[in-house]
Parts: C-alpha cells; sequence; structure tokens
C-alpha cells in the first residue's frame, strides 16, 4: 500500500468512557435534551501564526515521509507561512480524546465522532464564508445531522464513502440486490460472513429492518427507540453463527477475501480495488436496502490557538487538485466534485462522485444519543448501550 492502513476500530474501555462522556454532554438527562455550549464563530481570517497543530486521520496530511511524491502540507507550508504538526489517531474515541485536551486547533472528524465535538463545546461552528471553494463542495454533504446544528455548519466537508456489500463472484453466481446474503441464516454466504467490528454496526441491521420490517418504523438508524433497538440488537444475534470475521482493519478482510475464507459483507470500495488488483475475483454492488457510509469533517478547535492557519488549512484542502491528491492516496471519494479533473481516469466514476442520488441512498455515521431529533424527544437509545449490546453479541 505505501501509506498506513486506515482504521475506526473502536476498543472497549475507549468506547464506555466516550460514551459516557457523550451521555453526558447530549442526553441531558431524561426526558432534557442539552442545549449546544455557544461558541463563538470566527469573523474573519488574518495572517497566519505560523503553526498549525491537527489532529488527522492517517493520509490526510502527507508531507512525502511516506512517498516523496505525495505531498500536500509542503506547498501549503510555503503558501501560508504555517507549518503542520500533526498526530495520527487511528479511532475516532482517540480523536475526541486528543481535542478534549485543547492542545490541537483542528481534526479529521468522522460522524461518529463529531456530534460529540460539538455538545462537548469541543469546537466550534465554522464560518463558511471564510472558506474558499466552500461553494464547490457537494451540496449533499452540507448541513448533515453529523456536522451541522440547527443550520449552523460546524466544519468542511473532506472525504466520504459507503460500506459496500463486497463479494466473491466465484462464490455467488448471482450478483447480490439486497443484503439478505449476509443476514438470512440460510445464505450461500452462511459461515463465510464478514461484518464491521464496532458498536455503529448495530445501524446496519438497523437499515435492513427498515426495509423489511415496516411495523417497527425506523425512520433513522441511528435514532433508535427501545424496540426498535432491540430488534437490531436480536437480528445481529441471528446473524452472530454465520459471520466468520469481524474486521476493523481493512487490510484483514481484504486477505480474507483473497484467501476466499470470506465470501460476502460490508466493505469500502478502496478494500475491493485492492483486492481486484491481486486478482482476487471480487465486486462490490450497494443493494436495494441502500448501505451505511462515513463522512470525514475539517472542524476547528474552540481553544485553537493558531485559527488562522487552521482556516487556511481548512481552505486548502478544498481545492480540487489537494482533493484529488487526498482521496487517490487514502481510497474515498472527495468532497469537491471539480477534483475530477485532477483524478486517474474512471477514479470518480468508481466513487460515484457526483452522483448525489447515490449518496442519498447512504446513512452516513452519526453518533446515537437520547435525543431521538423528532417527536419522539429523549426516547432513543444512547451510544453507550450500542456499545455494551455489541460487546454482548461478539461474546
Amino acid at each position: 500500500m505505501g501509506r498506513t492502513p486506515r482504521r475506526r476500530t473502536l476498543q472497549l474501555a475507549a468506547v464506555l468512557s466516550a460514551a459516557a462522556a457523550l451521555a453526558s454532554g447530549c442526553g441531558g438527562g431524561e426526558g432534557k435534551v442539552a442545549a449546544v455550549p455557544e461558541v463563538p464563530m470566527q469573523q474573519d481570517v488574518g495572517a497566519g501564526e505560523g503553526r498549525l497543530d491537527l489532529v488527522v486521520w492517517a493520509g490526510y496530511a502527507e508531507n512525502g515521509s511516506n512517498d516523496r511524491k505525495v505531498n500536500w502540507v509542503a506547498p501549503f507550508t510555503r503558501a501560508t507561512g504555517c507549518h503542520v504538526a500533526a498526530k495520527v489517531a487511528d479511532t475516532s474515541d482517540s480523536m475526541v480524546a486528543l481535542m478534549r485536551t485543547g492542545r490541537y486547533d483542528g481534526v479529521s472528524a468522522s460522524g461518529d465522532a463529531s456530534l460529540r465535538l460539538i455538545y462537548g463545546g469541543t469546537v466550534a461552528p465554522v464560518n463558511t464564508g471564510l472558506v474558499s471553494g466552500y461553494d464547490d463542495i457537494a451540496p449533499y454533504l452540507k448541513q448533515q445531522p453529523y456536522n451541522s446544528v440547527k443550520g449552523r455548519m460546524y466544519g468542511v466537508p473532506h472525504g466520504y464513502g459507503a460500506n459496500m456489500l463486497m463479494y466473491r463472484t466465484d462464490k455467488l453466481q448471482q450478483r447480490p440486490t439486497s443484503w439478505d446474503v449476509v443476514w438470512k441464516p440460510d445464505s450461500p454466504a452462511a459461515g463465510h460472513v464478514v461484518a464491521y467490528d464496532s458498536p455503529i454496526y448495530i445501524a446496519d441491521a438497523a437499515l435492513y429492518l427498515k426495509a423489511h420490517r415496516p411495523d417497527l418504523k425506523i425512520r433513522d438508524v441511528y435514532a433508535l427507540d427501545g424496540e426498535q433497538f432491540d430488534a437490531a440488537v436480536e437480528l445481529l444475534r441471528r446473524q452472530r453463527p454465520n459471520v466468520n470475521q469481524y474486521w476493523a482493519n481493512y487490510l484483514d478482510e481484504l486477505q480474507s477475501f483473497k484467501s476466499a475464507d470470506n465470501y460476502a459483507g460490508t466493505a469500502w470500495q478502496v478494500t475491493a480495488n485492492l483486492a481486484a488488483t491481486e486478482k482476487a475475483p471480487v465486486a462490490t454492488t450497494l443493494p436495494s436496502e441502500g448501505a451505511t457510509g462515513w463522512s470525514d469533517t475539517w472542524m476547528i478547535s474552540s481553544k485553537a490557538q493558531h485559527p488562522n492557519c487552521m482556516y487556511k488549512w481548512m481552505s486548502w484542502m478544498a481545492t480540487p487538485r489537494v482533493q484529488a491528491q487526498v482521496a487517490q492516496w487514502f481510497g474515498e471519494a472527495p468532497a469537491n466534485p471539480k477534483a475530477c479533473a485532477y483524478t486517474a481516469r474512471g477514479f470518480c466514476a468508481t466513487y460515484h462522485v457526483g452522483d448525489p442520488g447515490f449518496y442519498r441512498r447512504l446513512a452516513f455515521w452519526r453518533t446515537p444519543t437520547k435525543d431521538c431529533g423528532d417527536d419522539r424527544g429523549s426516547k432513543c437509545v444512547e451510544y453507550s448501550r450500542w456499545a455494551e449490546a455489541w460487546t454482548q453479541i461478539k461474546g
């Protein structure tokens, strides 16, 4: 690969700790929803402060040290005078913990971390009018439940992707059109199913039930009331005997598909691309029920010591050329469709860039809270219970 693989695995102790913090920050007590802390929004961008401290996913702030041809940090420093110090975090929980120290100016947060940062007052709303290139970012990534609250954006969308259904074409003779292949006990993939190793995978079960159990009236797979949550957990328990691997590192999943240990399951497109280059007979599809997905957002700390450099960084990372560089190195869709003019042939088609219909079929990760976000009020199951249930499901 030539780069550190992306990991979103959640260590149990960190999960429970972070979940408790989320509950206190977003729950507001039974029947009460906490307000978002008032954090001032920057009104102008002046000269850079000469330094920028970031918390990032591996591959998001490349300076040529991994591959001398892959470097968008040095040109940024030359253009702005802001010297970048990037701290790589391999889980969303680590990102939240690091940002809470107040030592970092910004973070490339995923949807399962961003609400914790917003409700905890750790990040500030972003004045998108100060970010050049913001208008070019795909509209379906803006004003989303995972990066905005009450119409205020708390970041600049960066890269995103779908949790696709990947399958071995030599083991499944017909292209699956439904997630039945991973949920049905008599599936041709039974005993060779892979699933993502995280409490957030409970949302995948809810997504399937949303289509096949209309009586549950699931509207939002991240806002599940008690009955809906219990049904999703039960589905996961029934699936457990058919699961051959829970993966957190996509390279582990890649190996299992190459060796034909597994036939079908949730995967990122980058995994399928790598498998195909190594001659493994795999393909991906977006089933009739849709899929979950992830979308990353650049967020600025409410205690940023170098706020001007952070705004300059967000503008830099929104430019088409840089978006293209990161997307191809990391393996994701760029938030700015204009990046496609600078990517390899076929890249944007593979990642469905500029196809809002495709991404409207995705439920992007969002941290579950008590607040259902609708007329049910605070009757939804919060993240701490998702984490507890996941531990029990896996056994």
